[in-house]
């Protein structure tokens, strides 16, 4: 099985733990990675983009002239398309861009994110935050001693104290363990987890 080293929070090793290979050291599957980030974005959409076809503008049925004798091409109703203040031809209607994944499918790109994270030595376990404080400034320390540029941390339960210091740092998001998703992970260039959550994972994993 795979092993990572379990850093404190001063970025000393304390121990080492093996990981699941299935699902932290498995073949990174990119075409799965690329099905999973346009399901959740597709999901994400609003839909709501609608416009006033011929039937909904205002405007009368009768007729604008009489069909014969004036020289002009005959029509039936202003409301038509090609009239200023128409009805729009084909023009979108509130719809939902979701579209179905099947589980296993997502489950293998979750451990496709999760693997490629670990096998670039992207990933950093820490064993648990200990705030003293809500403090911005205090977490932007800690994850400044492991020199990460942008980082996930995924944590295993609610942590109000880690959750609020890092909402306003700008390349730092703060995710519990059942939330942890393939678009963040692919979106930070790093993953820090804590000890527990790696736990969590495996177990929810195994399922």
């Amino acid at each position: 099985m795979a092993t990572v080293t379990i850093f404190d929070q001063d970025k000393k090793q304390v121990g080492e733990r093996e990981v699941a290979d299935a699902i932290f050291n498995t073949e990174v599957k990119e075409y799965l990675l690329h099905d999973m980030v346009r399901y959740q974005l597709a999901a994400r959409r609003q839909g709501t983009a609608a416009v006033k076809n011929r039937s909904a503008v205002a405007g009368g049925s009768k007729k604008p002239y009489r069909q014969k004798g004036t020289g002009n091409a005959r029509q039936g109703t202003v409301r038509a398309p090609h009239f200023v203040g128409g009805g729009v031809a084909f023009g979108p209607q509130p719809r939902s861009y979701a579209f179905k994944l099947n589980r296993k499918v997502k489950r293998a790109a979750l451990c496709s994110a999760l693997s490629a994270r670990y096998q670039a030595e992207k990933m950093t376990v820490i064993k648990e935050f200990n705030l003293d404080s809500i403090s911005t400034k205090a977490f932007a320390a800690l994850i400044s001693k492991f020199e990460l540029e942008g980082a996930l941390v995924v944590i295993d339960q609610a942590d109000p104290k880690v959750e609020l210091s890092a909402r306003n740092l700008r390349n730092v998001k703060v995710l519990r363990a059942e939330g942890v998703n393939v678009y963040d992970i692919l979106k930070y260039p790093n993953l820090v987890l804590t000890d527990a959550a790696v736990s969590e994972i495996e177990g929810a994993m195994e399922k």
